[in-house]
């Protein structure tokens, strides 16, 4: 039998048996385009949902026991509700009289500082944190769950805060003057040291960029009492006197608390938010007319206040106020026991439950029967802590 005749009698070389690869390439096509319009309809539909955060929480949390809820086993902490708490790169920071500890979501403490404080205040940029004794001399900065560095020789102490880089902010008062402000750097080297003697410090905060200082200062202008913010560059010059590059005046307010961000001076007080360009240009979220209850400056682009028109009652409005000055509202009809924020997310606790929104107060989540809790912290991912008496859980929507 010639070549020719073996390639005519092998059913392999036949045209109908070609048809096969052709059909499975057809299904695989047909099954990938189907799995990626199905896949197109879940991301419209869960979009709040199926996003990075809840990759990021998948991956960190995958060790811990959680219920169907989403809360993970409790865990005792070495402390009391009376403590301040933070969050520090996704532990929790707990901070007494008496002692610095940080706990991790499965209620490993990588931290036990034993300290001597009245007052403790805590300032975190995510990464780090900075633990002070207002109106005493000592200082802590914590990260990477360790102390890192620590202060003990500080003036009165009325502020400390770290921008985006871990340089520190300090503001302290002096013999002769009304407030100083000291800005360090990362290794925690005096750069710059400012003297104020027109006017008394209330706070000050490094730009995240490290190029601008902002000082909030409050003083008597033809007998009326005026706060004022004023905006120097940073100078390394060893002069302790130098002269604002812009200053503007805020009114008759009282600050309360201050972020700032790149370009932005956020400054929450008792008439209602003000944001500051670096030029020094304001736009103003006014609550003048009803009572400041609670709020936040620790979410991404955005202020959070809860407002309501009586001091006493459960009736309240959350105010979510963006870069702009443009501001959501919704309306609370239960006690608000504890209002946290960070990176979009706003956590509202009342007796009975957690609610999570989107900084455009969209409702993310929700957890029942959180009663025993009375503080709760915003993640940047979503999730939630819950502190009570004695416990701390984390809550993972």
């Amino acid at each position: 039998m010639d070549q020719q005749s073996l390639r005519q009698s092998n059913p392999s070389d036949g045209k109908l048996p070609g048809k096969r690869p052709r059909f499975l390439l057809r299904l695989a096509l047909f099954l990938l385009s189907a799995v990626l319009v199905i896949g197109a309809v879940a991301v419209v539909v869960f979009r709040d949902r199926l996003n990075l955060d809840s990759i990021k929480r998948w991956i960190h949390y995958r060790t811990l026991s959680i219920s169907d809820s989403g809360r993970a086993e409790s865990f005792p902490y070495d402390g009391s509700l009376n403590d301040t708490f933070a969050v520090l790169d996704g532990d929790l920071l707990v901070c007494s009289p008496n002692a610095i500890s940080l706990y991790s979501s499965s209620g490993t403490r990588y931290v036990n500082q034993a300290v001597q404080m009245q007052n403790p205040v805590v300032d975190s940029n995510g990464s780090l944190a900075v633990v002070y004794d207002a109106g005493g001399s000592s200082l802590y900065v914590l990260g990477q769950r360790e102390l890192i560095w620590q202060g003990e020789d500080f003036d009165s102490i009325l502020s400390a805060r770290l921008n985006r880089d871990g340089y520190l902010t300090v503001v302290t008062q002096s013999s002769g003057y009304r407030g100083v402000v000291t800005v360090c750097d990362s290794t925690y080297t005096p750069l710059m040291s400012v003297n104020v003697s027109s006017a008394f410090v209330l706070d000050a905060a490094l730009s995240d960029d490290g190029h601008t200082l902002a000082i909030l200062t409050m003083g008597q202008q033809d007998g009326v009492v005026q706060s004022t913010l004023s905006l120097y560059g940073l100078n390394t010059g060893d002069s302790g006197q130098f002269t604002p590059d812009v200053t503007t005046s805020l009114g008759a307010v009282v600050a309360l608390d201050t972020k700032h961000t790149q370009d932005q001076v956020w400054m929450v007080t008792d008439q209602g938010l003000t944001i500051a360009d670096h030029a020094g240009q304001t736009v103003t979220a006014d609550w003048s007319s009803l009572y400041l209850k609670r709020y936040t400056l620790d979410g991404d682009g955005f202020a959070v206040a809860l407002l309501g028109r009586y001091r006493a009652g459960s009736q309240a409005q959350l105010w979510v106020t963006d870069e702009q000055g443009q501001t959501h509202t919704l309306e609370i009809d239960q006690q608000v026991l504890s209002l946290s924020a960070a990176g979009r997310y706003i956590a509202v606790l009342t007796g009975d439950r957690l609610d999570i929104y989107t900084d455009t107060l969209e409702l993310y989540a929700s957890l029942e029967g959180t009663q025993g809790a009375r503080s709760a912290l915003a993640l940047k991912d979503g999730s939630a802590i819950l502190i009570s008496d004695d416990t701390v859980s984390f809550y993972i929507p």
